[in-house]
């Protein structure tokens, strides 16, 4: 599908600098364009690549000043970055949806599935099970028993919900998820060995929440495990039974959540965090890459770094002695020997 510079500019609310009958048909990035590609500046450090780029239209920022000639037309917008996305999500809603049920796929007769769901091969819906009007099964995903899937959901190919959960509308599961697996419940006995804790409670997933590849979200102990509203999770992460993530929360691959912990709303996690049980991290928390929080985030906005986690400011001060430390150390060797002289 072909868009003119002035079609792009019109969707975008921006304002073409060059031939408004420039046509594009896919998207590149900047240093690797070519003709026919619409490309982005939105980081300073990449402008240079805006003189050389061999692509035929780029979303620049409505305040760019090239110092050098473009030869690919511009579309000046507030927001590059957010243009592109919004160029993405048109592209997207315009691709084919599957429709049907394959004659593979397995429905039990005391399921509810609405009549414009997708059911791709080897699907199953369990017992009591509720798919929501508008939703996408893909192949080889399992929903168990008394699962409510809501409208409009995407659950991808491979993906399993335990029984009793639940997913809002809108959601997406890429492939790979596994939703309601056992929290990891094991109490001592008195012969070293661990006994399982049964996990009766279930997930809640509320509307607009996406879920990247292969990541597992536990079922609770008793009561629910909650990813509320609009909160957005990497690959491979993994919530422990009766965690909750509060609304608009973004999570960063491989990291780990233990058991019973609340982080609030609007809050970033790097990847690779670990977050021990029964904490409570603020609203509005950033959290990165690689820490370790081994107490509550108590104050809301808070930023921590480290392992174990610390204050921002805090830790980079404190960086700064540690790469130090050599010199810090040859110093007092000297003042060891000088004082050893005046001893002697």
């Amino acid at each position: 599908m072909e868009y003119t510079a002035e079609m792009i500019a019109g969707l975008l609310n921006g304002k073409v600098e060059g031939d408004p009958g420039t046509r594009v048909h896919t998207i590149a990035k900047i240093e690797e364009g070519k003709p026919g590609a619409l490309s982005f500046l939105a980081n300073p450090k990449y402008e240079q690549y805006i003189y050389t780029t061999g692509s035929s239209v780029v979303l620049v920022r409505t305040d760019f000043r090239p110092v050098r000639e473009v030869k690919a037309t511009l579309i000046r917008v507030e927001d590059p970055y957010q243009s592109v996305a919004r160029l993405l999500q048109i592209y997207e809603a315009a691709r084919p949806v599957p429709k049907g049920i394959h004659p593979t796929a397995v429905i039990d007769e005391t399921a509810s599935v609405a009549e414009d769901v997708y059911l791709g091969a080897y699907a199953v819906v369990s017992a009591n099970a509720v798919i929501g009007s508008g939703s996408c099964i893909y192949p080889h995903t399992w929903v168990g028993d008394g699962v409510k899937v809501g409208r409009n959901c995407t659950l991808h190919a491979g993906v399993r919900v335990y029984s009793d959960c639940v997913i809002g509308d809108n959601c997406i599961l890429h492939a790979g998820t596994v939703i309601g697996a056992d929290g990891f419940g094991f109490a001592p006995v008195a012969d070293s060995n661990f006994m399982k804790i049964p996990q009766i409670g279930n997930v809640v997933i509320e509307d607009n929440v996406e879920i990247g590849a292969n990541t597992c979200i536990d079922r609770a102990t008793m009561g629910s495990t909650m990813i509320q509203s609009g909160v957005k999770l990497d690959n491979l992460v993994q919530l422990g039974h009766n965690v909750v993530i509060g609304a608009n929360t973004v999570i960063a691959a491989q990291t780990g959540i233990a058991g019973s912990t609340k982080v609030g709303k609007n809050c970033m996690i790097g990847g690779q965090v670990g977050i021990v049980g029964h904490l409570t991290i603020a609203d509005g928390c950033r959290i990165g890459a690689q820490a370790g929080i081994i107490g509550s985030v108590r104050e809301e906005g808070s930023t921590v770094v480290g392992t174990p986690s610390l204050d921002s400011r805090k830790f980079m001060k404190s960086y700064a002695f540690f790469a130090r430390l050599p010199e810090l150390n040859r110093k007092v060797d000297e003042m060891a020997k000088t004082v050893e002289e005046l001893k002697a």
